[in-house]
C-alpha cells in the first residue's frame, strides 16, 4: 500500500476534522476523494504529507510511518494545494526553474524534464509570459507542472480543476491519465467533479470526517440502482421551476438536477412512478444511475436528521406561469474593452430582462469576466453603450452600483472579521442601520444556513459556507440585479443544489441574475445563456435554441460548448 491509515483521527479545537478515518490505496492507481466541504478531504491530504500531525491512529505513506519521517516523505512526494503558491510576477520558465531550485533537480535532468512537461502542458510557446498574464486553465497546468518538476512517488491534487473551464479541465485529466499510464504514477485527487472521480479506479465517499462508501465507480453508482428517474419539461416552463419543485417534494424526491430539456431526480426508497406521474401529470422515463447519483444518495442519508433546508422561500407550482417580465433592465450595444492593443471584448450586443438568469459562459481568458466587470461597473469601457437598471454606466457607474448585489469570483470579504462584523459592515455601506439592519441581517444568517457560525471568523470557514457568506452580504440591499462570478467554483453537488434553489427562488421573485460559470449543467438553469470565446458571441440563447443550432436533444451543454469552441479555434 502507498498509503494506510487506520483509525487516523485530527481534531482542531472542538472540530473533529477526522473521525477514525480507515482508508488503503494501491501503489499505481488513481484515486479520488469526493465530498461536502468541510468533509476532511484536505486535512487528509495535509496529513499524508506531514504538513500538520494526526491527534491519533496510525498513517503510513510510502511504507514509513508519517510521524517522524515528514521530510523523507516529502522528499519523495509532490502535492498540489488548492491554491498553489505560483510567483505571478514571474514567468512560467522562471515559476518552474524557482521549483526546481526548491526541490533540488541537478541541472542536467531539467532540460528533458521541462521539455517533456511544457509539451505536456501545451505551454511551450508561453514560457517567456508572467504568470499573472495567465488564464485560470494555464495557471493550472503551470501548478501542475511546477508540481512535477521531479518524479515524485505520489501526486496528491486537492481540487486541481476548480475555475478552470470544461476545455482545459479535459485536458488537464489527459495529463494526469497519461502520468498515470506512462510513469506508474500514484495519484490521490480530491475533486469536486463527479465526472472527474468517474476517470479513478477507486473512490471514498467522505462525510463529516468519515468514509461513508468506498469502490470502484460502478460499486458507488450501484447504490442508486432502480432510483433514477427523468422527466421532460412542459414547454414554455423554466426547467429550473421544475427542478425546484422536485426538489422540494421530500416526500418523493431525494435530489432533481436539470438535464438538457429534461429533469433527472432520485426517488426515495420504495418510490412508485407511475404514482408519481399521476401526481404531477408528467409523464416519467426510468433511466440509469451515475456515480452522482449514489454519491447523493449517501450524502442525503448520513444527513438525514440535520440535513440543512432552505427557508422562507417562495412555493413553486407545476399549474403556475413563470413569465419573465419585458422590461430590460440591461442593454449592452457594441461593447469594446481593450488593454493596450489586446482587445478582451470586441462589439458585443445583448439586452436582460427583469427576472432573466442569464449566462455568461467561456473559455479561461474568453473575455466573459471583462463583460461582467463592465456590467458591474468595476471596470470602465473602452467604446459601446452599456445600461444597468436605467443607468448609463458611461456617466454614473456609483448610481448604477446601488442597484446591484455582487458575489466575486474569489472570497472578497474580510477574512479576519467574522460572519456577523462582515454582515454589519456591508449593510452599513449599503445604507442600512438600526433594527433594519439587525432585521435584515437575522433573516439571511437563517436564509443562508449560517446561524451558529456568526462568531466565527470568515477566512477559517470551508468553502461553501464561505459563498453563502458573500450571498448574503451581496444581497443585504434587495439590488434589483445579482451579479455572480462563478460562485459554485469548488463546492460540491449538494452545496450546488442548495444555491441553485435560492436563485430560483430570487429570479421568481423578480430578481435579475447574471452568472458566470465553468459547470455546463450550470447553464441549464439560465433562461438565456451567451458564449464567448476571444472577446467574440459563439452563440446566444435558450438552452434549447443552443441545443437546436449547434447539437441534439440528447447532448450534454459540456459536449455543446466544447463544440462550439473548437470549432470557432478551426478545431472541429
Amino acid at each position: 500500500m502507498i498509503i494506510s491509515a487506520k483509525n487516523l483521527t485530527k481534531t482542531f479545537k472542538n472540530v473533529v476534522a477526522l473521525d477514525n478515518f480507515n482508508f488503503e490505496m494501491n501503489y499505481g492507481t488513481l484515486t479520488a476523494l469526493i465530498g461536502p466541504d468541510g468533509a476532511g478531504k484536505t486535512t487528509f491530504m495535509r496529513l499524508i504529507s506531514g504538513l500538520t500531525a494526526p491527534t491519533s491512529g496510525n498513517l503510513t505513506v510510502l511504507g514509513l510511518e508519517v510521524c517522524g519521517n515528514e521530510q523523507k516523505i516529502q522528499n519523495k512526494i509532490s502535492y498540489m494545494p488548492q491554491r498553489f503558491g505560483l510567483y505571478e510576477d514571474l514567468t512560467i520558465s522562471e515559476n518552474m526553474t524557482l521549483y526546481a531550485d526548491l526541490h533540488g533537480v541537478k541541472t542536467e535532468i531539467r532540460r528533458e524534464r521541462f521539455a517533456k512537461l511544457l509539451e505536456m502542458t501545451g505551454l511551450e510557446r508561453f514560457t517567456a509570459r508572467l504568470a499573472g498574464k495567465l488564464s485560470g486553465g494555464m495557471k493550472q497546468k503551470l501548478g501542475l507542472a511546477c508540481t512535477l518538476v521531479r518524479s515524485p512517488e505520489l501526486l496528491l491534487l486537492d481540487e486541481p480543476t476548480v475555475g478552470v473551464d470544461p476545455l482545459s479541465r479535459r485536458e488537464l485529466w489527459e495529463i494526469i491519465k497519461k502520468l498515470v499510464a506512462d510513469e506508474n504514477l500514484s495519484v490521490l485527487v480530491s475533486t469536486a467533479y463527479m465526472d472527474e472521480a468517474e476517470m479513478c479506479e477507486k473512490v471514498f465517499v467522505v462525510n463529516h470526517g468519515k468514509i461513508l462508501m468506498s469502490g470502484s465507480p460502478n460499486d458507488i453508482k450501484s447504490v442508486a440502482k432502480g432510483r433514477c428517474f427523468r422527466v421532460k419539461t412542459p414547454e414554455n416552463f423554466p426547467t429550473r421551476i421544475l427542478q425546484s419543485i422536485l426538489l422540494d417534494d421530500k416526500n418523493f424526491v431525494v435530489d432533481s438536477v436539470p438535464e438538457g430539456n429534461f429533469v433527472r431526480f432520485i426517488g426515495q426508497k420504495n418510490f412508485d412512478a407511475e404514482q408519481y406521474s399521476v401526481k404531477i401529470k408528467l409523464p416519467i422515463e426510468k433511466i440509469p444511475a451515475r456515480l452522482e447519483d449514489g454519491f447523493m444518495i449517501l450524502l442525503h442519508d448520513d444527513e438525514k436528521n440535520n440535513l440543512e433546508r432552505v427557508f422562507n422561500l417562495k412555493k413553486l407550482y407545476l399549474d403556475e406561469k413563470y413569465p419573465i417580465s419585458d422590461e430590460i433592465v440591461i442593454v449592452v450595444k457594441n461593447l469594446v474593452r481593450k488593454f493596450g492593443d489586446f482587445t478582451a471584448v470586441d462589439k458585443t450586443n445583448f439586452e436582460v430582462r427583469r427576472g432573466e438568469v442569464f449566462g455568461l459562459l467561456g473559455p479561461n481568458g474568453a473575455g466573459k469576466t471583462t463583460t461582467f466587470r463592465m456590467l458591474c461597473g468595476l471596470l470602465p469601457m473602452t467604446d459601446g453603450f452599456l445600461s444597468v437598471a436605467g443607468v448609463n454606466l458611461r456617466t454614473a457607474r456609483t448610481q448604477a452600483r446601488e442597484n446591484i448585489g455582487y458575489v466575486a469570483q474569489k472570497f472578497s470579504l474580510y477574512g479576519n472579521l467574522t460572519v456577523e462584523e462582515n454582515l454589519n459592515f456591508f449593510g452599513g455601506a449599503y445604507g442600512l442601520s438600526g433594527t433594519n439592519l439587525r432585521e435584515r441581517i437575522d433573516e439571511l444568517l437563517t436564509e443562508f444556513h449560517l446561524r451558529g457560525s456568526e462568531n466565527q471568523n470568515s477566512g477559517d470557514l470551508p468553502g461553501g459556507y464561505k459563498q453563502r457568506l458573500s450571498m448574503a452580504a451581496a444581497l443585504l440591499h434587495k439590488p434589483q440585479i445579482l451579479f455572480l462570478d462563478e460562485p459554485t467554483s469548488g463546492i460540491d453537488p449538494l452545496a450546488r443544489r442548495d444555491f441553485w434553489r435560492q436563485i430560483t427562488d430570487l429570479s421568481a421573485k423578480g430578481t435579475t441574475i447574471i452568472i458566470t460559470t465553468h459547470f455546463m449543467e450550470e447553464a441549464e438553469y439560465c433562461d438565456r445563456m451567451m458564449i464567448q470565446d476571444h472577446g467574440k458571441i459563439l452563440a446566444l440563447g435558450t438552452p434549447q435554441e443552443i441545443r437546436r443550432q449547434f447539437g441534439n436533444e440528447n447532448s450534454t451543454m459540456n459536449e455543446i460548448f466544447i463544440s462550439i469552441v473548437e470549432n470557432s479555434r478551426g478545431g472541429g
